[in-house]
């Protein structure tokens, strides 16, 4: 089981208020702060972003990926438009997505550094 997760960005401040807007949706709020990190979880820092600020962009194709559970399709939803709402890219709208298994509920975006972020659920009774 994984215990957390980081991924890097440039500009700590920015980053923690997209994903302050983004996470809120999921159930996160922010839960730590330090000089050069900032952690996000529901009663325990789960998702840690950390300021590289020397790094490139991350390439779009670069496989850093990371996908938190929703608890609802609406809550998938909230995600995805709080996302854009806070300067983030869509990088896949929410859906069922048959082909990554049954009743599949899913969207992806990018954050302002190249990050893709999912939000998924699994739907019951969904059509394959």
């Amino acid at each position: 089981m994984i215990d957390h997760v980081s991924v890097a960005v440039r500009d700590l401040e920015r980053a923690a208020a997209f994903y302050e807007a983004a996470l809120a949706p999921l159930g996160y709020r922010r839960l730590e702060t330090r000089p050069a990190t900032v952690a996000f979880g529901k009663q325990y820092s789960e998702f840690w972003i950390n300021a590289r600020p020397l790094m490139a962009a991350v390439a779009p194709d670069s496989g850093c990926h990371v996908a938190l559970r929703a608890r609802s399709t609406q809550a998938v939803d909230a995600f995805h438009a709080a996302a854009l709402a806070a300067g983030g890219a869509c990088d896949g709208a929410p859906a069922l997505r048959a082909h990554f298994g049954e009743g599949y509920y899913a969207a992806f975006i990018r954050d302002p550094d190249g990050n893709r972020i999912e939000a998924v659920t699994f739907v019951t009774g969904a059509p394959a």
